[in-house]
């Protein structure tokens, strides 16, 4: 008798399209429990698109299109719409390579602690598995005083962040924690009926964070699993298929707006250093995955300061126009991908391909 699954896994695009195949092609040769996925494609291109029909008609997965880019929570909320009524959720970007039995740990935490929320060891680049991303944190808002003044302030901490996995093996064991990301992401999908949708104004950053902030609101806890091993794996971008998605992913636009509604929606200071950090930082990602390679590319591995100030001021302005065509073309947020009632629907029709326009 076949088990029936009690897991949804969630693929969703995060920054390119270039690694898709690769990641599940390791999903489906390193999963040993039953699982049911939903595959959701935002704006991919014709041969990524035509590779996912093929493969989702052979391997019988569920495929949503849409034919316009998509925020990482929009597209995440749409999955969660498409997903049947299981009990655990299991959200994976489309850059990251699953090792063996990666998801057995990750239910096996989920079972044995009763948690809402389980991260497995998410490393980072290449070789896989060998360099930390991520390893359980800290995050919380907390309060602070200066003079009469009393403030909330956001607390975050990355555990072994950059560190050799061999030099701090010892330390590395199943705990509880305040954050995991959504590189990868196991969630008990009864927590949404609680929380609702993922918030879809956070754009391109902090969503890791304000959904763990929930949970923490809600009685929730978050475990991390270091015998589960995954690896985001970025890399330099020579795609132009790569581009177009990148550049609006982590434009100007939607990191400003991300973190300026997340700084209101958890009532934090304005001059908080850990905003005015990230403001200061506002495209770094772009100049460093293409602007910085392709120059040294050409001027045989130098990128003088003389010349990176004025192409990235250049940089900008074309990054300004990506966003402001994007937004004119299809307005975000005129009203939410999902809402609470669809998440708690099943989908029950046998088709797999699900093609979405927008209106």
């Amino acid at each position: 008798m076949t088990m029936q699954p009690n897991l949804t896994i969630i693929v969703s695009p995060r920054e390119r399209f270039s690694y898709a195949q690769k990641s599940l092609e390791s999903i489906y040769a390193h999963t040993t429990v039953p699982f049911h996925l939903v595959y959701v494609d935002g704006g991919s291109p014709p041969w990524l698109r035509d590779d996912l029909k093929q493969k989702s008609q052979a391997l019988g997965f569920d495929l949503i299109r849409t034919e316009h880019f998509l925020a990482p929570n929009q597209a995440r909320n749409l999955g969660l719409a498409y997903a049947p009524p299981t009990e655990y959720i299991l959200f994976i970007d489309n850059d990251v390579e699953v090792s063996p039995n990666w998801l057995k740990e990750m239910v096996a935490c989920a079972e044995e602690t009763t948690a809402t929320v389980v991260c497995p060891l998410t490393c980072i680049g290449r070789p896989l598995g060998e360099t930390i991303h991520l390893a359980g944190g800290e995050a919380r808002i907390v309060l602070q005083v200066k003079g009469e003044k009393v403030q909330q302030r956001v607390h975050e901490k990355h555990y072994f962040v950059n560190r050799s996995v061999k030099d701090v093996k010892d330390q590395l064991k199943r705990q509880k924690c305040e954050f995991a990301e959504f590189h990868c992401m196991l969630v008990r999908r009864s927590i949404f009926e609680t929380l609702g949708c993922l918030d879809e104004k956070l754009l391109s950053t902090r969503e890791h964070i304000d959904f763990c902030l929930r949970v923490a609101q809600a009685k929730g806890t978050i475990y991390c699993e270091p015998s589960a091993v995954v690896t985001y794996v970025p890399e330099v971008l020579y795609r132009l298929d790569d581009l177009a998605y990148f550049m609006l992913r982590w434009s100007d636009d939607w990191e400003l707006r991300s973190l300026k509604h997340f700084r209101k929606k958890w009532d934090l200071p304005k001059k908080d250093k850990y905003f005015q950090k990230r403001f200061r930082r506002l495209g770094y990602r772009r100049h460093n995955a293409f602007l910085k390679p392709w120059v040294k590319r050409l001027l045989f591995g130098h990128a003088p300061p003389m010349m990176m100030k004025p192409l990235i001021a250049l940089e900008r302005q074309l990054n300004r126009w990506v966003s402001w065509r994007y937004n004119s073309l299809y307005p975000v947020h005129s009203s939410s991908t999902v809402t609470t009632t669809q998440l708690s629907q099943s989908s029950q029709n046998s088709t797999h391909l699900y093609e979405i326009s927008k209106d």
